[in-house]
């Protein structure tokens, strides 16, 4: 007998209570782990604190061996179209800190862990029009409602620059030239457009997009554990050669072209929607009104 014994793995009812705040955790009885974002029970509203829970999610998710496929979705009538209003005061008192801690590290975390800690199939299903649309881009496969609207607003909605993980994913995604437009002029992308561009590989009514990502991952459950989890490999390479080759410096280049400007790094988008005719655009996708 060995004279040490395993570490003990995380167990699902422990890491459901301690994620209940950001995500709606449920698992079938073959492993299919869904993972439903939320504010308050609704879409997401960005904040360091959910923002730094992505990559521990995944993390944890990839740690547990019980867990066989993932499913990543959002709540309710869009994905991530606001910023909780308080949600970033911790960067506006100490942003040397959070520009590292939240900006730089999670942020590269996030992605990361993604492609690198989850060692399983992944299935992401947009619900909706939003930002950060990476977390279900970037996914094995990915799946999006009828009215999704891809689109990243760095660079035409704050000024900002993209490099926080849209841009590797873009690029690898659609191409330099087409990414550099999408990125450039924040120009959305809808559901339709998505298919056409193979953002994403199926476009199904909202209220079926759960269960159409339910049945994506039982075919893939009819193949045998270890060659479902050694196929992720393969289909993965691309991604892991983009992060390794863009992420780090993305990110440090965004961190200094906020610094240099002496920005906080996050900005409530309904006070620019009030001055900016891009953001106006954005703010009728969310509120339903095109």
């Amino acid at each position: 007998m060995s004279l040490q014994k395993f570490i003990d793995t995380p167990k699902f009812e422990d890491y459901q209570e301690i994620f209940k705040d950001n995500y709606k955790l449920q698992r079938s009885e073959d492993g299919v782990i869904v993972a439903q974002a939320h504010t308050l029970g609704g879409p997401i509203q960005l904040n360091v604190e959910n923002h730094r829970s992505v990559g521990q999610l995944f993390k944890t998710i990839g740690a547990d061996p019980d867990n066989e496929v993932m499913i990543f979705t959002g709540t309710g009538p869009h994905f991530m179209m606001s910023i909780d209003p308080e949600g970033f005061e911790l960067e506006s008192d100490d942003l040397e800190y959070w520009a590292y801690e939240y900006a730089y590290k999670d942020g590269r975390i996030n992605v990361a862990s993604l492609i690198n800690d989850l060692e399983i199939p992944t299935i992401g299903a947009m619900n909706g029009p939003g930002f950060h649309s990476e977390l279900c881009l970037m996914c094995d496969i990915t799946i999006c409602s009828e009215d999704t609207v891809i689109f990243d607003p760095h660079f035409a909605g704050i000024g900002s620059v993209p490099g926080d993980g849209i841009h590797s994913c873009l690029q690898e995604l659609l191409g330099v030239k087409r990414a550099a437009y999408a990125l450039l002029t924040g120009h959305p992308i809808d559901a339709k457009k998505a298919l056409e561009l193979g953002l994403v590989n199926e476009v199904v009514p909202r209220d079926k997009l759960l269960e159409r990502a339910q049945e994506i991952a039982d075919t893939i459950m009819q193949q045998a554990r270890t060659t479902r989890r050694l196929t992720t490999q393969i289909v993965r390479r691309p991604w892991k050669k983009r992060i390794v080759d863009d992420l780090d410096g993305g990110f440090g280049i965004q961190m200094f072209g906020h610094l240099a400007k002496r920005n906080a790094l996050h900005v409530d988008v309904d006070e620019l929607a009030e001055n900016n005719g891009y953001f106006d655009q954005l703010m009728a996708l969310r509120d339903g009104k095109e």
